[in-house]
């Protein structure tokens, strides 16, 4: 690779930065800020990118990437969705490859093996590939010019999108010995910015924050009943001239009602969400990039990544979680600086779903107590946890699980271990008699005990892999060991599952104390992420320009003047429509407080309190399963009191 002071096509007079992005992406002139970073990160100096949606973030590592001496590596939560920017990066000649579970063995080892070889300028990778002890490994002995942090705010607790795999990122960065960091956001406040760069330790001066102010966004917030919010979306997506256009929803169920709605009223729709079938999202994704008109109903799993500049509208069907959620999807809109159109129906009937969401992350003080007692009050010195089983034994959501156990972690309690799958299918391609045919002696002996202690069905075979180490009495490695030779050898297809994830105790705990430390910890975000959700209807309902507001959140330096074309400045403040009023009978009532004298787990007033208004619980798949009361015992509006 070349060194920073050589250019990367060999000729000896190294060309301007301008002509370097002329020649590889195309633009003639660097956006707000790009010049900024890209020229400390030459310097060897760490920064910070803080760029509204659209603001051209990648460049700032993928042209140093072509200047630095040493592999460019991008963590990124997005991974699944970056195949077209690492594919448009192959068009331009610049070698970048992605680490994913995708991969299979055979393409793990040329990957590694081209790593090794220097033959690949930039890595995409998840921030959970840390956690293999093997990958981490191979990273250090690799040089790391550049270790660049997407969505870098996930670091920040008081962010609106928290990730606990973001915050073991620096003293990675740290451990394999990068030479710079670059951490990239497009939402970050005063106080997310200063936690970003405390934990990467990033100058105050190098972190560059460009405007936030699009003077092309007209904003626009509609009230609605919830009676009238179909007929409304409808009636406002007639009234402008058709183009791309993102309606954004809470909840999956939501996504396909409204798809079919809107296709039956005769426009392009689609739905997309996490429930859909790869193939499924990806061609909904493939025909939106495509078309001048499509609209794609969807949950917020879409939009990230995706570089469509001519978007000409985005609509919240329902209200976004925060003003960082709002800003980050309305910045998908208009990124060709043609006009576009924001507008955010607000109904108050959906504040308590939202609510609920926030309510349910958190756990009782009595559940924390009971996990961090299985965690660190047993005598074996490791244990594997599987995130969704050990949550719903003690109700716990699975991200707090983890959440809570990257605190242990970082606290030195716990050492997190390399995750390991705990069951494999496999299912032969040859039959038994040719698979043994091909050992010998002890081996086929073993092959032959193993595939015989297999549970068959009628295809497919299922190993629990610790289960069947000790029924054979050999450790379990030689176990996964035998099933990945008979995959590699092309002798069987095989499938894992399960992922576990092991910890080695380090030191004990006043499990009390540390009970309530966690239990206070938790009851702060909760506040943190409620407060989130008011601002936003904060934002709607306010005497002032809401573009201007929305501008001096994220600390624009320049004076934001009133816009002239956001909802207040075009009609003044609006008033909503008050929520459906439904009260509950005496009755109801009195069986919600017998609850928790006739059910000991809802003697927590928390957990009483969720059980009667329904909010869900990890070891419930439906508030129909709470302990004496069904949904239909409450009504939307009780669900959201505390």
């Amino acid at each position: 690779m070349p060194t920073p002071s050589e250019p990367a096509d060999g000729s000896t007079t190294r060309a301007p930065l301008e002509d370097l992005l002329a020649r590889h992406f195309g633009h003639r002139s660097f956006h707000p800020g790009q010049r900024e970073v890209i020229t400390r990160l030459l310097a060897g100096d760490s920064a910070a990118a803080v760029f509204p949606t659209g603001g051209g973030k990648s460049i700032c590592y993928q042209l140093p990437a072509l200047l630095l001496d040493g592999l460019t590596l991008v963590v990124s939560p997005l991974i699944a969705l970056m195949k077209d920017q690492i594919d448009a990066l192959a068009e331009r000649g610049i070698e970048a490859r992605r680490l994913d579970s995708s991969l299979d063995a055979e393409q793990h080892r040329s990957l590694m093996d081209d790593l090794r070889g220097g033959r690949v300028r930039l890595l995409y990778v998840a921030p959970e590939r840390f956690d293999n002890e093997r990958f981490r490994a191979s990273i250090a002995e690799l040089k790391v010019a550049l270790f660049a942090v997407d969505e870098a705010h996930c670091i920040s607790e008081w962010g609106h999108n928290f990730r606990p795999d973001y915050l073991k990122l620096a003293g990675v960065a740290r451990t394999i010995g990068a030479r710079a960091v670059l951490a990239l956001t497009a939402t970050a406040t005063e106080r997310v910015l200063e936690d970003i760069c405390q934990s990467f330790a990033i100058a105050p001066a190098n972190a560059i924050r460009t405007r936030f102010y699009r003077e092309n966004l007209s904003l626009r917030f509609t009230p609605v009943r919830a009676e009238d919010r179909d007929e409304q979306l409808i009636g406002a997506l007639r009234a402008r001239p058709a183009g791309p256009t993102i309606v954004y929803v809470t909840l999956q169920r939501s996504a396909e009602r409204l798809a079919s709605l809107l296709a039956r009223a005769g426009f392009d729709a689609q739905p997309y969400h996490a429930g859909l079938e790869n193939d499924r999202r990806a061609a909904v994704q493939d025909a939106f990039l495509a078309s001048d008109r499509m609209i794609v109903v969807a949950t917020i799993a879409f939009g990230m990544g995706i570089d469509k500049p001519d978007i000409r509208g985005v609509v919240h069907y329902n209200p976004p979680k925060s003003l960082d959620h709002y800003a980050q999807e309305i910045g998908r809109a208009g990124r060709d600086g043609l006009p576009a159109h924001c507008e955010l129906q607000l109904c108050l009937d959906d504040i308590p779903v939202l609510q609920n969401f926030v309510h349910g992350d958190t756990p009782t003080r009595a559940s924390i107590r009971s996990l961090i007692g299985e965690l660190l009050d047993g005598r074996d010195e490791t244990i594997a946890v599987a995130l969704t089983q050990i949550g719903n034994a003690h109700d716990v959501r699975p991200l707090v699980v983890r959440t809570l156990l990257t605190y242990l972690e970082l606290e030195g309690y716990v050492e997190a271990l390399t995750p390991i799958y705990g069951r494999f299918r496999f299912r032969p391609i040859e039959d038994e008699g040719a698979i043994l045919a091909r050992l010998t002696g002890e081996p086929r002996e073993f092959m032959q005990r193993l595939l015989a202690a297999s549970q068959k069905a009628r295809v497919w075979y299922t190993v629990d892999a610790a289960k069947l180490a000790a029924q054979l009495d050999t450790p379990r490695d030689r176990i996964v060991r035998a099933l990945d030779w008979l995959a590699n050898e092309q002798l069987v297809e095989l499938k894992a599952e399960g992922v576990l994830h092991p910890y080695r105790r380090l030191r004990g705990a006043d499990l009390d104390a540390l009970a309530d430390a966690l239990y206070q910890r938790a009851l702060l975000r909760e506040r943190a992420e409620l407060a989130r959700l008011d601002a936003v209807l904060d934002l709607a309902t306010q005497d002032a320009c809401q573009a201007q507001t929305l501008s001096r959140h994220y600390s624009d330096r320049e004076p934001t003047l009133p816009c002239g074309h956001c909802e207040h400045c075009l009609g003044g403040p609006i008033r909503l429509a008050p929520a459906t009023a439904t009260d509950l009978d005496e009755a109801t009532w009195r069986r919600v407080a017998a609850l928790p004298a006739q059910h000991l787990e809802l003697a927590d007033p928390r957990a009483c309190s969720r059980g009667s208004c329904a909010v869900s619980r990890p070891r419930c798949s439906a508030a129909r399963s709470w302990p004496g009361m069904s949904s239909s015992d409450v009504s939307p509006q009780c669900r959201s009191r505390r």
